[in-house]
């Protein structure tokens, strides 16, 4: 498709029936996730690498623009701003329940929690004492206020270190009180994307070089156990619907329901697609980033 050269073609989460866009979501037969007569629309773009899209509390939603060094605001009236620049490099962002918005800070490999006010704290800066990999994607879990997240390793060239020092690619668990982390996987190649379920009792993890996804039993204490295969596919980035359907990313948009059946291939016009949320005032909406755009994507189920 032809893309409109500026990254303020707003189409309001594309609620309208507007004509244009990218191919029409290819759906299985008896699916229907996505709300009757939808297509994905080109929302913005002249951005260089889009990631890590959460939305807050009333919809708005949250995406960084990783090689510019910021992060972006959809507002659910349709307005594209720059709440933060510069933002550490941040990749995924998760909201908490404080309204907070939490950060995987690529340029120093840390966490970082953010107020609304721009204001940041370094939560994480290391592991036993060595640089992490680079924190990727994160979850944070529902009761309880843990957060996980993945720490594979993508050399980049800003950076100001030395080699990898962990000995490994893992998830980590960060306790509700801040006070501890802990290694929670440690036996995957790559993992990248993330998410929990809304009960807090299963989490998926993506490994993206083995092109696998795993489902693993949340424990009391926030460690992991049961890890069973759910999926033959690695993902970027994650979500999951109010019906249990899990959404990779990569080449479009994968969704699989909760037995691990693929039940949908939302394709996107891109080179890659990065990573994918709801948002908008209902959660009906799939907020996709996908190379130098975002893209839209009316649905019939909506987000937690």
């Amino acid at each position: 498709m032809n893309k409109p050269g500026s990254m303020f073609l707003i189409a309001a989460f594309c609620l309208t029936g507007l004509a244009g866009g990218c191919a029409a979501a290819e759906q299985k037969a008896g699916g229907d996730i996505v709300a009757a007569g939808a297509e994905v629309k080109l929302a913005a773009d002249d951005f260089k690498f889009t990631e890590g899209p959460a939305a807050d509390a009333k919809g708005n939603v949250y995406f960084t623009d990783q090689p510019n060094d910021r992060i972006m605001k959809w507002s659910v009236d349709g307005k594209l701003s720059t709440f933060m620049q510069p933002c550490g490099r941040s990749n995924g962002l998760y909201f908490d329940k404080k309204g907070n918005l939490l950060a995987c800070a690529d340029e120093k490999n840390e966490l970082w929690l953010i107020d609304m006010k721009g204001g940041h704290k370094v939560l994480v800066k290391d592991y036993k004492g060595k640089l992490l990999n680079a924190p990727n994607d994160l979850w944070i879990r529902p009761n309880g206020g843990g957060i996980y997240f993945t720490d594979p390793f993508y050399k980049r060239n800003y950076w100001k270190r030395g080699p990898m020092e962990q000995d490994g690619q893992c998830v980590y668990y960060l306790s509700a009180d801040r006070k501890k982390l802990v290694r929670v996987a440690d036996d995957l190649k790559q993992p990248n994307g993330i998410i929990g379920t809304p009960d807090g009792r299963k989490l998926y993890v993506a490994d993206i070089k083995a092109k696998k996804t795993y489902v693993y039993t949340i424990n009391t204490d926030g460690t992991l156990s049961g890890k069973k295969l759910f999926c033959e596919l690695g993902s970027d980035g994650m979500t999951i619907d109010n019906e249990g359907n899990v959404y990779l990313t990569g080449k479009g948009v994968s969704v699989f329901d909760k037995t691990g059946a693929k039940i949908r291939q939302i394709d996107i016009d891109e080179r890659w697609t990065a990573n994918v949320t709801f948002g908008g005032r209902d959660r009906r909406t799939l907020f996709i980033t996908a190379s130098d755009s975002i893209y839209t994507l009316k649905m019939r189920v909506k987000g937690n």
